[in-house]
């Protein structure tokens, strides 16, 4: 079964860090991009930012730039989403998501192939 598990998710105060983690089973990560998405109550899901299949590339949305880093451990199969600084309007679930050798587009929801089921970050005080 092809499958992507976030984990990491909680509640946290504002200016606190949280880290996310993607972990793919039944398939290795290593010929997908991977992104990650987010979406709050009564909003439309956004890219918050992509990673290329080397690691070589990344890409943010100007949201959370200087704030959040992705990383990836393909011998792990795993990619992570270091959040510092959080804000009470990063409150969403975030979802994982991989694409076949793509090209971390953020906006082309339908460039990736699999998704997780999300976890849930909320900032608040």
């Amino acid at each position: 079964q092809l499958q992507l598990v976030e984990s990491g998710g909680g509640l946290v105060l504002p200016g606190g860090s949280l880290r996310l983690s993607c972990a793919a089973s039944g398939f290795t990560l290593h010929y997908y991009a991977i992104g990650w998405f987010r979406q709050a109550p009564g909003k439309e899901r956004e890219g918050v930012s992509c990673i290329s299949t080397s690691g070589g590339s990344t890409n943010y949305a100007d949201s959370v730039k200087g704030r959040f880093t992705i990383s990836r451990d393909n011998a792990k199969n795993t990619v992570y989403l270091q959040m510092n600084s959080l804000k009470p309007e990063d409150t969403a679930v975030y979802y994982c998501a991989a694409s076949f050798l793509g090209s971390c587009r953020l906006g082309v929801f339908n460039e990736y192939d699999y998704w997780g089921q999300g976890t849930q970050v909320t900032v608040s005080s």
